[in-house]
């Protein structure tokens, strides 16, 4: 499951992974480029709750392969438009993929790791590897052949379908055991999550999109500098996921989430205004401390909503993911009328409200 979930994610770090060659190539800006993005999390942050909901109606285990290859074919169809609507609806339809995907992987994944915490860190990690290879998989290939090399971006999804379902048919062999909800669903402390959640998205989501950007402006070097960022950007939040299931065993997940929100605020502070070679060093600490609370927002979310565990792990591994690209064209208006810069350092504020809205949850029992 955890393979399956980096090969998915793919998808979603393709995204920011294909915008320096959407500017080079298509000539687009930077609000042009966060309408890509837009596209690509606006329709799975509209329905991804619904999956969630028909999940925890029934089973659907069947929908997660087609939804890793749907994901796969929306970004292998990127390139091939020259239309800026064809690319568009193309990003529009790997998030419809995505959007699938999540809640009722969750739902299996909360199911063979019996809902412990590091199980689901390795889980949730897998997506956070998926982001991190984006970049490896798309620079050297797009670099070689420009954006008409797109439709080969399509195998790790028939990869990741191939695996998937193997996994599927083998849990399906197996005695699968339903556990009874346990207490009331706590939707005030959900929603209060799901506002931090909403902040994080938007912080992870903005670097994303423009840190290839922005560091090409810092360090120089184009396109290559820029795939360099987004590797350290996903493979320190992988990193940081791992890590979050560990400390949150030791130390408890609502004190591991504020801490770690609170280390992010100067961490990215230093990212945006200190100057010289230490950006990468700053843009790694950052990753990992927006990361180490990923895993948690998914098993608090589903403790918090015991009797709706698909509707909260897609919420809190998709929609939370997803829902940041929405603000992305705000972050471009800010950044084409004013400087890169200054629409990045707006990220620190949403960092800062991640950590003092998690004063106001208590662990769930």
């Amino acid at each position: 499951m955890a393979v399956g979930h980096a090969c998915v994610d793919i998808y979603q770090g393709c995204v920011p992974a294909l915008v320096p060659f959407l500017v080079a190539e298509r000539g687009l800006g930077y609000v042009a480029v966060s309408g890509i993005t837009l596209a690509a999390t606006l329709l799975s942050s509209v329905v991804q709750p619904v999956f969630g909901v028909l999940t925890d109606r029934r089973s659907s285990t069947w929908l997660i392969p087609v939804a890793m290859t749907t994901a796969g074919l929306g970004i292998s169809l990127l390139g091939v438009g020259h239309r800026y609507w064809l690319m568009w609806l193309a990003a529009a339809l790997s998030g419809l993929g995505v959007a699938a995907y999540h809640p009722e992987a969750a739902r299996m994944a909360r199911l063979v790791s019996g809902g412990s915490h590091v199980g689901m860190s390795w889980f949730s990690v897998g997506g956070n590897v998926g982001f991190a290879l984006a970049p490896v998989l798309v620079t050297p290939i797009i670099a070689a052949g420009g954006l008409p090399l797109t439709p080969v971006l399509v195998v790790p999804a028939l990869l990741g379908a191939a695996i998937t379902s193997w996994a599927i048919r083998s849990r399906a062999t197996r005695p699968v055991v339903r556990s009874t909800p346990e207490g009331a669903d706590d939707w005030p402390s959900f929603l209060r999550l799901s506002v931090i959640m909403v902040c994080r998205s938007i912080v992870f989501v903005g670097l994303g999109t423009f840190i290839a950007l922005y560091a090409g402006q810092r360090v120089g070097g184009g396109t290559t500098t820029g795939g360099t960022a987004l590797f350290v950007l996903f493979s320190s939040g992988a990193l940081g996921t791992l890590l979050g299931g560990r400390l949150a065993t030791r130390y408890g997940r609502v004190r591991t989430l504020r801490t770690s929100y609170a280390v992010a605020v100067p961490a990215i502070a230093c990212l945006v205004f200190v100057p010289g070679p230490a950006f990468f060093g700053f843009l790694a600490l950052t990753a990992i401390a927006m990361s180490i609370p990923f895993s948690l927002h998914v098993t608090l979310g589903q403790d918090f909503l015991p009797g709706r565990v698909g509707t909260a792990g897609g919420m809190t591994l998709g929609l939370a993911v997803s829902v940041g690209g929405v603000a992305t064209p705000v972050l471009g208006t800010i950044a084409e009328h004013t400087s890169l810069r200054l629409a990045l350092s707006t990220l620190i504020a949403l960092a800062l409200c991640s950590s003092l809205i998690g004063y106001a949850l208590t662990e769930p029992a």
